[in-house]
């Protein structure tokens, strides 16, 4: 275990001028201590690590060692072959390069390894987009993608969602580009003007009408910014900010079970955290956070006899009314 960590240390050492012992933690899951003793049991192995003192110091290997041990095991040749995404690297047209990076790899393995790539993809599978929706590719997307690579800024014509208006026109300085559930989006920085300055935004690829750029003009990356976890604050923002109105339910335990698949996880942890103690029918009142009353109304419906609306009133007479149509029809 110690010895693949001390490995992975001089990996990483290697790829980088210089790295932090708390990036160095971070990245091999050990405490900072840790990484203090083990950069001095790779200098007693003769590994030329040097520690920077002070506040701006860290670790980097000195002398432009360069370590041999780079040999694929089995199993991180297989890991190598499925870090890619078939569908999504065609669609943003570097399918060509994608194959032909991973022939080059073939090639270089340990002949024991040179079927890594069947082996892999006989085992697993990415189907991203979600259940019933026809997957479509954004037109416009090899061009953005193409733009994310070469930190080319765009100037673009972008519809906003629920306006009928002309498109409005961005220069944007694109960061990353995220597959989420089939649908496509960019994240990406407003270059002056209206939102300049601001930090990266989030743009959904099939609302850009156009898409131009004169191949010279390029940004300054913020090295620091990181896709994922910024992917995963806006993810829980938006989940959060579309529930703006608000319906009180009695739930039965049944329906407390079924109502995360019913209504979506947030608002289903909002409402289970209002709720008090059950009644002496063995029911829950909560307080659930929705996206409006006519969605609300939608999801409920799937709950049954298992949700009974108390308010908002028009809810809850729409419910109403729902059941008496039933009741008539099932006698």
């Amino acid at each position: 275990m110690r010895a693949a960590r001390l490995i992975k240390m001089v990996l990483l050492l290697q790829s980088r001028p210089s790295m932090t012992a708390a990036e160095l933690a971070r990245e091999l899951e050990v405490s900072e201590r840790t990484v203090t003793r083990d950069a001095q049991a790779l200098s007693e192995a003769g590994v030329p690590v040097y520690a920077d003192r002070g506040r701006a110091g860290g670790y980097r290997l000195i002398g432009g060692y360069r370590t041999r041990l780079t040999g694929l095991a089995r199993g991180e040749a297989e890991a190598l072959f499925l870090s890619g995404v078939p569908g999504a690297l065609r669609e943003m047209g570097l399918d060509d390069a994608a194959s032909a990076a991973r022939l080059k790899v073939s090639a270089a393995l340990l002949p024991s390894l040179r079927d890594a790539s069947r082996t892999a993809a006989q085992r697993f599978h990415l189907d991203a987009p979600g259940w019933f929706q026809e997957p479509r590719t954004p037109e416009l997307l090899p061009a953005i993608a193409e733009a994310v690579w070469d930190d080319r800024v765009l100037r673009v014509g972008y519809r906003r969602r629920d306006r009928q208006e002309s498109p409005v026109e961005r220069e944007l300085e694109p960061y990353g580009l995220v597959l989420k559930a089939g649908v496509w989006y960019l994240a990406a920085a407003v270059r002056g003007g209206d939102g300049g300055g601001q930090g990266p935004r989030v743009y959904r690829i099939d609302r850009f009408t156009s898409v131009a750029s004169d191949g010279d003009e390029r940004f300054v990356r913020d090295e620091g910014f990181d896709l994922p976890a910024f992917w995963e604050e806006r993810a829980a923002q938006f989940a959060r900010a579309i529930l703006r109105a608000e319906v009180v339910v009695r739930l039965t335990a049944e329906g407390v079970r079924q109502l995360p698949y019913a209504t979506g996880p947030a608002s289903a942890r909002e409402a289970m955290e209002s709720a008090g103690a059950a009644d002496a029918d063995g029911r829950v009142t909560v307080t659930m956070p929705v996206e409006s009353e006519d969605v609300a109304y939608t999801q409920l419906m799937a709950l049954g006899p298992e949700a009974e609306v108390v308010a908002p009133v028009a809810l809850r007479e729409r419910f109403a009314l729902a059941a008496r149509r039933m009741g008539g029809w099932y006698g």
